[in-house]
């Protein structure tokens, strides 16, 4: 699903991407440690966004 903003993906589409459980996915956002947005009860998260939170996190581990 594309639009003006970029690809919106879901929790099962952000896991797949990032490789890990959905369940650490809805751990993350709930924690506020992933960017994503509820619309209703689901979970929508910009591609653009996640990739920029993977930049981030590449960033921070290199730092320690």
């Amino acid at each position: 699903m594309g639009t003006v903003l970029g690809k919106l993906m879901t929790v099962v589409e952000v896991a797949a991407y990032l490789r890990v459980n959905r369940f650490t996915v809805y751990r993350l956002v709930e924690r506020g440690e992933l960017p994503g947005v509820k619309v209703g009860d689901l979970w929508r998260f910009k591609e653009r966004d996640i990739e920029a939170w993977l930049e981030r996190q590449k960033r921070s581990k290199r730092k320690r």
